[in-house]
């Protein structure tokens, strides 16, 4: 089975758990594209989409999934998204895709929060996947500095603009024992918007895509 399809299995298998008539988040990424298509099966059975991306808002909007604006609503159930790496805590990074901002703005407004992924992303620590991290372009350099304060090697990804117009920096070199406190320290940082851990806000229900069919972690 290859990578793709394991991804896509986890992705059907979330339709499983999106309450009909609801609201429903999504997220960004190849794992999430597969749950795009799936939703769009039942997308008269839904009341719409909240998006966390530019991207998967136009996805979305071709297959005539209706999309509301995060600001119109005051919550919903479920948020479904992918994720780089994810530990046994459930404790996430994401932004791999440059929509990390949104993607942890939808999450904080979802009940649940459902992440699809497939085997290779389980990690026992977090950082071998480097860390985005939005910041706001005149605070590149000094937000570069102070990272490296923190034991990390940010790399500009260059050519790159997020959604919001910032850019972002990939910080390599970190293992990361204690992703919410670093995760708070990073944001903490002037000039960033925000940091691809997700410890604060973790997953609530993971869907893993494996060979033998899916894992449903708690």
């Amino acid at each position: 089975m290859t990578q793709d399809q394991m991804k896509k299995n986890a992705a059907w298998t979330a339709l499983d758990y999106v309450p009909r008539q609801t609201i429903v988040g999504v997220g960004t990424g190849s794992t999430v594209n597969h749950f795009i298509d799936a939703l769009a099966t039942i997308k008269d059975q839904i009341l719409g989409a909240v998006s966390s991306s530019v991207a998967s808002t136009e996805k979305m909007q071709a297959l005539g999934i209706k999309v509301l604006d995060l600001n119109e609503v005051e919550s919903f159930s479920v948020y479904v998204d992918g994720a780089d790496e994810i530990n046994s805590r459930n404790h996430m990074i994401k932004g791999g895709g440059a929509a990390l901002t949104r993607e942890k703005i939808v999450a904080a407004v979802a009940e649940k929060f459902i992440c699809i992924v497939d085997q290779s992303k389980q990690v026992e620590v977090l950082g071998k996947f480097p860390l985005p991290v939005e910041v706001i372009p005149m605070a590149r350099a000094y937000v570069a500095r102070e990272l490296v304060k923190l034991g990390g090697n940010p790399v500009w990804r260059e050519g790159v603009v997020t959604d919001n117009g910032n850019i972002i920096l990939d910080v390599h070199g970190l293992s990361i024992t204690e992703p919410e406190v670093l995760e708070q320290q990073i944001n903490n940082l002037v000039g960033v918007v925000t940091n691809g851990i997700f410890a604060r806000r973790a997953a609530n229900l993971v869907l893993v895509g494996t060979p033998q069919g899916t894992l449903v972690l708690n």
